[in-house]
C-alpha cells in the first residue's frame, strides 16, 4: 500500500475511512497487488525454480540474484494478506529474509528488524536470544534480536524467505512473546507443503500465510498449488 493510500483514507491501525470512494480505491489496492505478487512469483517457480539434490533453489530471483519488481509486488500481497491485523513492525532474520521484509514493511508504511545469526557461543549480550539448528547445512547457530529495538507491547509480523521446518520461525515468534510483544502473524513467501514447518508453527496458535505453497519437488518438478492468500 503506498505512503499516499494510507494516509489518505486509511487509519494507522488499518481500519477503513468511512468514505465511498476510499472504500472502492482500497478494494481495488487489495484486489490488485493481492493477486499480482502470487501470480508473478508461481511463474518465476514454474519457470525458473531449480531442484537440486532434492532442495528448490531460487536464486536467480529470489534470495541471491533479487528481482526487485518481483520483491515489491510479493511485499505488497504480504501487507494486503496481513494489513488488518494492524502490525506496527516487521521481523526477519537475515539474510534470505531481509527483501521480502523490507518491501512488506514498506507497503504496511512501518519499520522492519532482521534478527542477526551468529555461530552457536556462549556469549552474553543484551539481546533476545534462541539455539536453531539447520539439518540441511549440519549447524547449529544463534538468532538474536537486541533488546533496545523490538519494545514490549509491538505488534510484530514475522516475514521470512522460506517455511520449511519451521525453526527459524518459530525462534522469531518465541523472542517475540520474550519481548512481551505480540506475534500477529507469519508470512512466508515461498512454503514447502510436504515439510513440516506449518504444523509446527500452528501448534503455538499462531496465524501462517505464504505467498506460494510448494507442493511437490518429485522427479526434479517443481509444482506449485494455484490458490489465493487468505486475507483480514
Amino acid at each position: 500500500m503506498s505512503r499516499r493510500a494510507r494516509s489518505g483514507g486509511i487509519t494507522p491501525d488499518g481500519s477503513l475511512i468511512a468514505n465511498r470512494f476510499w472504500h472502492r480505491r482500497y478494494a481495488r489496492w487489495v484486489i490488485d497487488t493481492f493477486s499480482a505478487g502470487a501470480v508473478q512469483l508461481r511463474a518465476a517457480l514454474l519457470e525458473r525454480g531449480r531442484v537440486e539434490n532434492s532442495l528448490l533453489k531460487v536464486d536467480e530471483f529470489l534470495n541471491h540474484r533479487v528481482e526487485p519488481m518481483l520483491m515489491e509486488a510479493i511485499g505488497e500481497t504480504l501487507a494486503a494478506a496481513f494489513a488488518g491485523a494492524a502490525p506496527d513492525m516487521v521481523l526477519t532474520a537475515e539474510a534470505g529474509g531481509i527483501p521480502p521484509a523490507m518491501t512488506t514493511a514498506a507497503a504496511l508504511g512501518i519499520p522492519f528488524v532482521y534478527a542477526k545469526k551468529f555461530p552457536r557461543s556462549d556469549d552474553v549480550r543484551p539481546a533476545y536470544v534462541r539455539t536453531v539448528s539447520s539439518p540441511t547445512k549440519g549447524v547449529e547457530y544463534r538468532v538474536e534480536v537486541a533488546r533496545r529495538v523490538l519494545p514490549p507491547g509491538a505488534r510484530v509480523l514475522v516475514v521470512d524467505d522460506f517455511l520449511s521446518r519451521g525453526r527459524t520461525a518459530e525462534a522469531l515468534g518465541e523472542i517475540v512473546a520474550e519481548a512481551a510483544s505480540e506475534l500477529v502473524g507469519l508470512g512466508f513467501v515461498v512454503e514447502k507443503s510436504f515439510m513440516e514447518g506449518r504444523a509446527r508453527l500452528e501448534t503455538h496458535g499462531w496465524r501462517v500465510e505464504s505467498v506460494a505453497i510448494v507442493t511437490s519437488l518429485d522427479d526434479g518438478v517443481v509444482s506449485v498449488l494455484d490458490r489465493a492468500l487468505r486475507r483480514d
